[in-house]
């Protein structure tokens, strides 16, 4: 598969060019006017793909769904991780960061198991026993606020196509060049609005007001609107 990256040419290699998440979710949403009011479903991770999610979901008419995904941490630290475990159990390795930080063995194993109770806490509080919708057949577009190392997303996709999803997309309002570039690898297309290239990267520096989306939060955006 070799899909494409969609941006903003005017917000290319610019910062701080959203209010907030709910702001960079319409701007997606201007994005994807032709999948208004289509068979299209919108699936965001949690917790910051809610807010841009449930804000396209709104502009275009689509429904709102969950992609539960969690990092794998790096022990020493709440941010960054070496891969990712989505709500159906898939874990996704980057195997060049274990390489690199010389994780051992037993440090990977008690990382992933901690993201995997992570997940299933947040599958248990989010979806509240919903099953997944069907999938197959319809363009899917799963979002976050932001691409980094892209192995969040990766094991979104991943379990998604492990449920029978065909017409898969990325929703992100801001990435690096490079790795938007890569992940349309993946996928039919990155609607990424702000592209950004240079020796550093911060999904934090697109957003005049950054902030962590609360579990309580998510609650409420999704309590607010009719489940698929």
């Amino acid at each position: 598969m070799a899909g494409t990256v969609l941006e903003l040419p005017q917000l290319r290699d610019r910062r701080w060019v959203f209010e907030d998440r709910a702001d960079a979710g319409r701007v997606l949403a201007s994005m994807l006017e032709d999948h208004r009011g289509g068979p299209g479903l919108i699936l965001a991770v949690p917790a910051g793909g809610v807010p841009v999610a449930a804000a396209m979901a709104d502009h275009l008419g689509l429904p709102l769904d969950l992609c539960v995904v969690s990092k794998i941490l790096l022990p020493w630290t709440t941010e960054a991780g070496f891969g990712a475990v989505a709500f159906d159990g898939t874990v996704w390795i980057n195997e060049a960061y274990v390489e690199h930080y010389r994780l051992t063995t037993e440090q990977v194993e008690k990382a992933t198991e901690e993201a995997k109770r992570k997940v299933a806490s947040r599958v248990a509080r989010f979806r509240k026993g919903r099953p997944m919708p069907e999938l197959r057949g319809r363009p899917l577009f799963l979002v976050d606020d932001g691409l980094a190392s892209g192995a969040t997303l990766r094991a979104g996709l991943a379990a998604l196509r492990r449920q029978g999803a065909e017409r898969l997309s990325v929703a992100v309002p801001t990435a690096p060049a490079l790795g938007a570039l890569e992940l349309a690898r993946e996928v039919e297309t990155v609607y990424c609005p702000n592209v950004r290239r240079g020796a550093t990267f911060a999904v934090a520096d697109a957003y005049r007001n950054w902030y962590d989306v609360s579990e309580e939060e998510v609650e409420r955006i999704l309590g607010e609107r009719a489940w698929p």
